[in-house]
């Protein structure tokens, strides 16, 4: 009965995928990509302080403007990491980028896996499931492909490029539910 519910979902499961999977993959690269360009720690501590003012801008953002949060942070976020992809080894922009990037990924990564568990209620167990499952195949492959490519930063960018073409296929799935 449970499986019935999450049937609709399947889009949204690889996007969320797709999504981790881009910032995974970069997020383990980041550090030696990082190194003799701009201290380490730095890059490292931008992408994190980005992360959470990602997620705390989700946090606002995702229950009253999912599609909203999708539709703009998506193509920001393809457009970063092909920023990144060019400009890696100029100081500032690998600092400030980290922090956008970080931001810009936990912010749509944690819309996606808020609409999840909001279309799946009737399933609620499975959906925190699957959703724990799709993050941690993005977790999985994406360092993956990012390792056998010569820049992760390309690999995020096509990542992100193709969930940019699920979210277009399941847009109605992350429009909000509430006026």
């Amino acid at each position: 009965m449970q499986l019935a519910e999450l049937r609709p979902v399947g889009g949204v499961l690889l996007l969320g995928a797709l999504v981790n999977a881009a910032t995974f993959g970069v997020f383990t690269f980041l550090a030696p990509v990082a190194d003799g360009v701009a201290p380490v720690p730095v890059v490292l501590a931008a992408f994190g302080v980005g992360c959470f003012a990602g997620v705390t801008a989700a946090g606002r953002l995702a229950d009253r403007w999912p599609g909203r949060v999708v539709a703009v942070g998506g193509p920001l976020l393809l457009g970063g990491w092909v920023a990144l992809a060019s400009a890696a080894e100029v100081p500032v922009a690998l600092v400030g980028l980290a922090f956008v990037q970080g931001g810009l990924s936990f912010a749509v990564g944690g819309t996606v896996i808020t609409r999840i568990l909001r279309l799946a209620t009737g399933a609620p167990t499975m959906a925190g499931s699957y959703a724990t499952a799709a993050l941690n195949v993005g977790a999985t492959a994406g360092p993956v492909l990012a390792g056998a490519a010569a820049s992760p930063f390309w690999v995020a960018a096509a990542l992100v490029a193709g969930a940019l073409v699920v979210a277009g296929l399941v847009r109605n799935a992350l429009a909000s539910d509430r006026a």
